[in-house]
């Protein structure tokens, strides 16, 4: 399945005598913060950026995963807070930076905070227990024993991120902002264009939909038949009907213009279906001509032709014929004037 992301540079940068740098070390974020300020979202939002998520890591065990042979040779995000370490959190957290960077291993720290109005709020919406909700004796005394407690880890940190009032979709967005590589800081939103046959089906996971069986069809063209829509023979062919540059021009106008909505709802996947008769001609050209849009746009693009390796060998019929002020004749209509097969009596 091609891929129609932006070309990202290589992540070793050339010296000026033209040697090549070794690659800089996976990132380390350690997140901690308020119970309800998002550190959930935020594991999600670090997860689709690539990273390893660990969730919920007791700060003594910090240095052995975040550093050493045994680390993951690749991006990390280590979620620690009052529901491993408890009323000793800070004590272990911030020794165990110190430790990592003794290693030689560069950590960022994470603080999500939020006012208490918003964390009590959230904690009534989603019904979940603050961790510390036995021992403090309620909502209020657990908030504002944890705030206490994290008080000198929401010091220390190198960022600090207040969530009261963000939406999802704005939290999201910061941290790509703030942590995801280059390539990945522009729309946070994996496009799918498939072409495909709607007589082998429709894909089930499509959101958008667009059928194309009105341009002029390749396959009644005997040189044309065997080939695709990748092709520049059928691309000329498909572009000589005056319809498909006004049909182009409206796709790219909606699919434009929606995208960016998508984008702030947060979705992170979108599948657009383009259909013909078949899945290889017309469908084809019209979704590699949208995959080339929407990757100049900035947007990671997916093409997929699910049907256009399937045979093509026999003609499809023509169709139907209606002379005006007339209909073609369907099912029982058709049957009752056609002559009665020989083996059969007539009624």
């Amino acid at each position: 399945m091609p891929d129609f992301s932006d070309n990202l540079p290589d992540k070793r940068d050339a010296s000026p005598a033209g040697e090549v740098a070794a690659a800089s070390p996976p990132a380390r974020v350690v997140v901690s913060g308020m119970s309800g300020a998002g550190k959930q979202l935020a594991a999600n939002a670090f997860e689709d950026m690539g990273f390893r998520v660990v969730d919920n890591l007791p700060a003594r065990l910090l240095p052995e995963v975040a550093s050493g042979e045994r680390a993951e040779p690749m991006p990390l995000c280590l979620v620690c807070d009052v529901r491993g370490g408890g009323e000793r959190t800070a004590d272990e957290l911030l020794p165990a930076l110190d430790r990592l960077s003794a290693l030689g291993t560069r950590a960022t720290l994470l603080f999500l905070d939020a006012s208490d109005e918003t964390l009590i709020q959230r904690f009534k919406e989603t019904r979940r227990t603050h961790p510390l909700f036995l021992s403090a004796g309620g909502i209020l005394p657990a908030i504002a024993q944890e705030r206490a407690l994290l008080a000198p880890v929401k010091e220390r940190a190198d960022l600090t991120i207040d969530t009261t009032g963000l939406m999802p979709a704005d939290l999201r967005q910061r941290l790509r902002d703030e942590f995801a590589a280059p390539g990945q800081r522009g729309p946070a939103l994996t496009v799918t264009v498939a072409s495909f046959g709607f007589k082998y089906g429709t894909p089930m996971d499509a959101d958008l939909l667009f059928d194309v069986r009105f341009l002029r069809n390749p396959h009644y063209d005997d040189a044309l038949r065997p080939r695709d829509g990748r092709d520049p023979d059928v691309e000329a062919y498909v572009m000589a009907d005056e319809r498909t540059s006004a049909f182009l021009e409206r796709l790219y106008d909606l699919v434009g213009w929606s995208l960016p909505h998508y984008v702030s709802e947060g979705k992170a996947y979108l599948t657009i279906g383009i259909g013909c008769t078949g899945g290889r001609h017309r469908s084809v050209f019209i979704a590699e001509k949208l995959a080339c849009f929407l990757a100049e746009r900035g947007y990671r693009v997916l093409l997929h032709h699910r049907d256009v390796h399937r045979a093509s060998a026999a003609r499809e019929p023509e169709p139907a014929i209606v002379l005006e002020g007339e209909r073609p004749l369907r099912g029982k209509e058709n049957e009752a004037l056609s002559p009665p097969s020989p083996q059969q009596p007539a009624r």
